[in-house]
């Protein structure tokens, strides 16, 4: 089977500048307001903003379940790229590349799991999740505008 199957992508451009959005990763206030699905909030337990940092924390859903995360922030590149591995399950590596163009930053977001079986497993929650993810943000970075 193609490598492709067990990446999930998600693109879209917002209208904020690289900057803005690699900034809305790299504070730790920022992202516990947006990451995640609609309805969840987070509680960073370790937040090592730097290559080969840890990230640690704790998402809570709408349900009242707890879902402890666990990543490292495997590459950093400033205003253009980052790279988180999640090490628990399930296991993948969340590549998002920023890019800016004419009217914000295209944001290509592939989420690479260790397997298909995975992919296919978690792909009906992860495409609407990752939407989500982006919409947050969007609301987020519009209240600092």
């Amino acid at each position: 089977m193609p490598v492709e199957e067990s990446v999930i992508f998600t693109s879209r451009v917002l209208p904020f500048t690289p900057a803005a959005i690699y900034a809305a990763f790299s504070s730790p206030e920022l992202l516990a307001q947006w990451w995640g699905p609609e309805g969840f909030n987070n509680v960073f337990e370790v937040f090592e903003f730097k290559a080969g940092g840890q990230w640690k924390f704790v998402m809570h859903g709408p349900d009242g379940k707890r879902y402890p995360n666990e990543s490292v922030f495997a590459a950093l590149e400033s205003n253009s790229q980052i790279v988180i591995e999640h090490v628990c399950a399930p296991l993948f590596t969340l590549t998002v590349k920023l890019t800016a163009v004419a009217n914000g930053t295209e944001v290509n977001w592939a989420q690479a799991f260790a397997d298909v079986e995975t992919a296919e497993a978690v792909r009906h929650i992860v495409v609407p999740a990752n939407e989500q993810n982006l919409d947050r943000l969007t609301r987020v970075l519009s209240k600092l505008a």
